[in-house]
Parts: C-alpha cells; structure tokens; sequence
C-alpha cells in the first residue's frame, strides 16, 4: 500500500480534512460490523487517548459501543438503520464520519454514509477492491487493493495508524 501513490494521496487527503474538522471543534465518528466494528473502536480509542505520545484528548466516537442504542434502533429501525439513526442524533455539519466495510456493501454503512452526506458530515469510505458502492457515497475512498477480508482488515488497521499519527503530528507538534 505504501507503493500506491494515490492511496498515499488519498489518506493524507482524509487526515487533512480530520484536523481541519477537529481544529473547529467539530468531531470524528467510525462504524462497522464485525471486524470493522473492533477497527472502529480502535481508531476512535487512538484519537480519544493518545496515539504515539501524551496529547489532549480529541473528540471521536465509535457508534459500535452502547449496546442499549444498538438494540434499540435494530429492534425499532431495523439493522439497516443502525448507524443512520446514530449520525441523525449525533452528527454534525462538518463532523468527519468514517464508514468501514470491507465488502462495501454493509447496508447499514452505505445508509450511514447516505445519512452523513445529507447531515453535511465529510464522509469516509474504507474498504476493500469491491468497494464501489462505497465509492459513490463518500467525499473520500480508502481502498484496500484486495479481496481477502483479514488482508482488507490489516489495510485498514495501517491506513488508520497512519491518518491518526498526521493528525497527532500536525494538531501537537
């Protein structure tokens, strides 16, 4: 992934868009199912606490955490609508939201991406070689060059590592 220009492009791009977002006080927001969902929380818990060093918290949230939520609106809205409803509630006009589904097709993100976008949130895409549905709902595509889903999964870890140490470095020189 190193290797791809654009990709490289692309997340610096994203990163820009995050500290640009965060320095007006806006926040950042992360779903997904499954493995996606534990990457979620990963990448929120580095902006939150800290990434590579000491820093003041930054505000980021996984919409993957509160159980008394998530069955709430599956049970009320469907699973479809899990994320959406989430972003409805919570999100903000210039919030940074990153959907993540290594097929590109989790309904529930592609609805969030939809509800982000019409909320004025910048959205995220990250997924794998399939990922065109994505495409078309995000103001930015990290995509994995693969169709293996653990390979998908591990892009996804460094891509995020990645946008997390540019906005730690840039917000806190």
């Amino acid at each position: 992934m190193a290797s791809d220009d654009a990709l490289v492009g692309q997340i610096a791009r994203v990163a820009a868009a995050c500290v640009a977002a965060l320095g007006k006080g806006c926040k950042v927001l992360f779903a997904g199912n499954g493995g996606s969902a534990a990457d979620a929380q990963h990448l929120a818990a580095e902006l939150v606490s800290r990434f590579a060093y000491d820093r003041p918290g930054l505000p980021a949230f996984a919409l993957t955490t509160d159980t008394s939520v998530l069955t709430a609106i599956g049970n009320d809205y469907g699973y479809e609508r899990l994320f959406a409803r989430q972003i409805d509630a919570v999100g903000g006009a210039g919030d940074v939201f990153f959907g993540i589904s290594t097929s590109g097709r989790s309904p529930n993100v592609l609805n969030a991406l939809d509800a982000a976008h019409a909320k004025g949130l910048v959205t995220v895409g990250m997924t794998g070689h399939a990922g065109d549905q994505m495409a078309q709902r995000s103001d930015y595509l990290l995509r994995v060059p693969s169709n293996s889903t653990p390979r998908i999964q591990e892009g996804h870890i460094a891509i995020g590592h990645a946008i997390c140490q540019i906005i730690e470095a840039q917000m806190f020189p």
